[in-house]
This record gives structure tokens, sequence and C-alpha cells, in this order.
């Protein structure tokens, strides 16, 4: 998930008589595409393992940053009962923003219609499925003016990179709840620093980070952060950090593991993998 496959790296396993790079994860920005083409390599990708399991997180996080979870959970280990700063808001009548209506995008909203939400969402394709469970589209000024939540579930793609800056933030409601579960780098992290600073963002809750590649899925316990843009981001109070766990359950990961290996089957027997990843999806 985290290692770049850039030209120079690519070209070291051609040269070695690797012709097929087979992704575990459905996010595929870390690959130089164009190097691969011209170097002849095949590049394949798990693009849907289990919608379910990262929703549910992305809810999870919605939740726990509402009702104060974790710091209930905390408090009450140290026989701290008071219900002072747990104070959250009802989720029914609220209106969630949902930016990117695949599989994920549309698995958050079906859950969070389920709880009474009104969800609008952004996504350059339409998603009719979307709209006839009850969703409405809108333009992403409109989504941020009125979304009391706003949940990313888009690719990091070049018109995406940064989508949430400054100028995003400004447009959004005062406490607005921002989640991104999505891919980090979607989110510009010193933009959403002045945001929490000015109290335009009231919660955070985060599965990914643009530089997480320094971090995740390494146990840091016993060392300093060295990343001052993500060690600022723990001193928030309202801000929920995951380490890239959305997608970790047994179902998921039994599916990653299948479609790997029916790319890897597939490209064996044909020369072409089940899920091939294409230049144009950079576009």
């Amino acid at each position: 998930m985290n290692d770049q496959l850039g030209r120079e790296v690519l070209e070291d396993l051609a040269a070695n008589g690797t012709r097929l790079i087979a992704l575990r994860s459905a996010g595929f920005n870390h690959v130089d595409l164009e190097a691969a083409r011209s170097l002849g390599l095949t590049v394949a990708r798990v693009p849907a393992y289990s919608p379910e399991a990262v929703a549910e997180h992305t809810v999870a996080l919605i939740l726990s940053l509402n009702r104060k979870t974790h710091k209930a959970y905390a408090r009450v280990r140290e026989g701290n009962f008071a219900l002072e700063g747990l104070l959250g808001f009802d989720l029914c009548g609220r209106t969630v923003g949902i930016v990117g209506t695949g599989k994920i995008g549309l698995a958050v909203a079906r859950i969070m219609l389920g709880f009474g939400c009104q969800v609008l969402a952004f996504d350059p394709e339409r998603n009719r499925e979307f709209e006839e469970m009850g969703g409405s589209y809108a333009d992403l000024p409109e989504l941020f003016a009125n979304a009391d939540i706003i949940s990313l579930h888009c690719p990091l793609t070049p018109a995406t990179h940064h989508l949430i800056d400054g100028k995003a933030i400004d447009q959004m409601k005062p406490g607005v709840m921002l989640i991104n579960t999505s891919r980090g780098a979607v989110v510009d992290a010193k933009a959403l620093i002045a945001g929490l600073k000015a109290r335009k963002i009231g919660h955070v809750g985060l599965d990914v980070y643009e530089e997480e590649g320094d971090l995740f899925f390494e146990n840091l316990s016993d060392q300093m952060i060295q990343d001052d843009v993500f060690a600022r981001l723990l001193t928030f109070p309202n801000v929920l950090i995951t380490g890239h766990q959305a997608f970790f359950t047994h179902e998921a990961m039994t599916a990653i593991a299948e479609t790997t290996i029916d790319n890897i089957s597939s490209f064996e027997k044909t020369g072409s993998a089940t899920y091939p990843v294409s230049i144009e999806r950079l576009a």
C-alpha cells in the first residue's frame, strides 16, 4: 500500500524478469503507470474487496467522534463517570455529504440513510442506485455549505489531490465533521490544522494520512513521532485517527487474497490480469 513504485523501481523489476505487478489494494496512485506501460509491465489491483468494511469503519469514526465513545471508555476505566465534555448530537435529521459514490460511498450512504440522515453526494459520474435509495447529488460548493458531516470516498488522482484545502474548508458549515477513509492526500493536512485551530472544523476522523508511509503499519510506541504535522493533529481533542485499518476485516482480507490470486492465475494463463489498471484511469 505504501511502497512507491516509481520508474527506477519498475525498471529494476522489469530488468530482472518481472512482468506483473499485483497490487493488494484498490488504490494505485503509488505506481507510475506510464513507466509500467513503457516497460511492458501489467499492473493489476483489487477493485472491491469489502466496501462494507470501509463503510462501517467510517460510521464507527462518526459515532465515536460524535458521542466521544473513546473518551468515555478511558474515563470509566479510571473511575470517572462525569458527563462533562461528552455531549453529542442526534444523527437523525442531519445532512451527510459524501464525496464519491462508488461501492464504498454507496455503502456509507445506505447506512446514514438508515440513521434518518439526509444524504448529499458529489461524483462526476452519477450512480442511479444512490438516487434510488433516497440520496441527492449536488456540486461541491453546495455539499460543503450544507453538510454537517462530510465523508470522503474518492480515489486519489491529480483532480482530487488536496481536494479538501483551505478554500474548500472556508465553504463548509461551522463545526463540520470531516471524515477521510479514502486516500490521505485528498486532504491538505496543514489546511486541516488551520481549520481546527479556527474552530471552523468541529471534528475530524482519519484512517489515512498523506505521509503515512513513514508511520502506519509499524509499532512506533517507543519512538518520537518525527512528522510535526501528524504530531500536531494528535494534540487536538476532537481528532480521532486510526492507522489505515478500515479495510481490516476477515471478509476483506479473504477477498483481497482471492482476487490477488485470481489476477496472478489469469495472467499466467492468458497474459492478462482479471483486474488490470490502465493508464487512462489517471485522467
